[in-house]
């Protein structure tokens, strides 16, 4: 018969009782929380993808937002004249909206103007992401038109929201990068063939794609000459919608 010490001994669990068993994970369980794991990665994954697409997008459209404003402010300054083109001698058109811009180049290097690159351009050394409207027509019969950097005043523009004032630009082995206001490859910032529109598959310094196929979906952001930012999908986009203006 156990004494009451060695009974009290046993009812505290001090001994006498069994120790727990060692459980662990088996293999099966192991397969069965990767597969999960797995799964859940799968459904994330696109999802953030998508989220960073749409974040992209969106710090575009509001470059391009930015930027008409500053054409806005600087046609009101300007008699409603506008620049265009990139070979004009007073001035290409980012130069000379950055007085109404808040960020300003260091001694000549745009990398620290955000507003003029865009965030899904594939080269981080890019600065001046956009290429502006430099297309002008002898007539409503005229398809092909020709190079043209003159201001323009925004009055002869007869359908301001469907046309195209700046664009994405294209990306590739014939599109230079710009690191500055000085860099090579500025003359050709500008769209003035349909040789230079997504659906062309040219690729060569003059008469190569200039307008982005594929920056934002299958197309491009454009800001519009009453300066709203739409969408134009690159199938969609044709030399009418560049038509600025024609010359009388």
């Amino acid at each position: 018969m156990r004494s009451g010490k060695a009974f009290r001994r046993v009812a505290s669990g001090r001994c006498g009782r069994p120790e727990t068993p060692h459980t662990a994970f088996t293999l099966m369980e192991l397969l069965v929380v990767m597969g999960i794991l797995s799964l859940l990665m799968a459904i994330l994954l696109p999802a953030l993808d998508a989220a960073k697409r749409q974040a992209r997008e969106t710090c575009c459209t509001g470059n391009m937002r930015q930027i008409g404003m500053a054409a806005n402010i600087y046609s009101q300054d300007y008699s409603m004249f506008i620049p265009r083109g990139a070979q004009d001698s007073n001035g290409i058109w980012f130069r000379l909206y950055m007085p109404y811009l808040a960020q300003k180049p260091v001694e000549g290097d745009y990398r620290s103007v955000t507003i003029y690159r865009c965030p899904a351009y594939p080269s981080r050394k890019q600065t001046i992401c956009y290429v502006v409207n430099g297309w002008a027509f002898l007539g409503e019969r005229d398809t092909t038109g020709y190079e043209t950097a003159e201001p323009t005043k925004l009055s002869t523009c007869r359908r301001r929201a469907e046309t195209i004032y700046l664009a994405d630009n294209e990306n590739g082995w014939w599109r230079q990068i710009i690191n500055s206001s000085d860099d090579e490859g500025l003359d050709r910032c500008d769209v003035w063939n349909a040789t230079h529109l997504p659906g062309s598959d040219f690729e060569d310094l003059m008469f190569g794609r200039r307008v982005a196929r594929n920056r934002h979906g299958r197309g491009a952001n454009c800001l519009y000459a009453d300066w709203h930012v739409g969408h134009v999908a690159a199938r969609d986009m044709t030399p009418d919608m560049w038509r600025f203006h024609t010359r009388r």
